[in-house]
């Protein structure tokens, strides 16, 4: 059941490219590659980390406009330039202490398959490719870097009981 397994998430691994951001890539007159983050998505990331709950980067590109991106929020959980994203997940198993089952993996495309078939949530962006979509245990409402992300951390938050005392800050 999804609930269960959103329930006993402690580690929430995301792909960049068309799960963080839409997918663009925009260079500029200096070869400057630029990314935009949606501001909700990275409030979601806050919400879950100050919950206790790790976020972390699994990538195949790597870019300093991600770099920045995570310094921002505070991730430390970094593995970018990725080519084998299914490889490196034993590494981040041993390094966090965790298990599978208490890992989650938002993707959107063909090269996440592995590493989403490994995971104990695996999970895709609304407008991830058709495969992957049939692929994973959830598929989110919202468009990759357009609230897909802020979606699943209140998911999780929300199958955690953690919801109700976060609101209570706010309202």
């Amino acid at each position: 059941m999804i609930s269960e397994k959103l329930k006993n998430i402690k580690l929430l691994l995301l792909d960049v490219d068309g799960v963080l951001t839409d997918g663009s890539i925009i260079y500029n007159d200096n070869n400057e590659e630029t990314k935009t983050f949606n501001v909700k998505d990275g409030f979601g990331i806050r919400l879950l980390m100050d919950a206790g709950i790790e976020v972390g980067i699994v990538t195949g590109r790597a870019s300093k406009a991600l770099i920045h991106r995570c310094n921002n929020l505070g991730l430390s959980l970094i593995f970018d330039g990725v080519v084998d994203k299914s490889a490196i997940f034993d590494k981040i198993m041993e390094e966090t202490g965790l298990s599978e089952y208490e890992i989650a993996f938002i993707g959107d495309d063909l090269p996440d398959l592995p590493l989403l078939k490994k995971t104990g949530l695996s999970i895709a962006v609304s407008d991830a490719h058709e495969v992957v979509r049939s692929n994973v245990d959830l598929v989110t409402s919202a468009k990759g870097g357009n609230g897909a992300v802020r979606e699943i951390c209140e998911a999780i938050l929300k199958a955690g009981g953690l919801w109700d005392e976060i609101l209570k800050k706010y309202l």
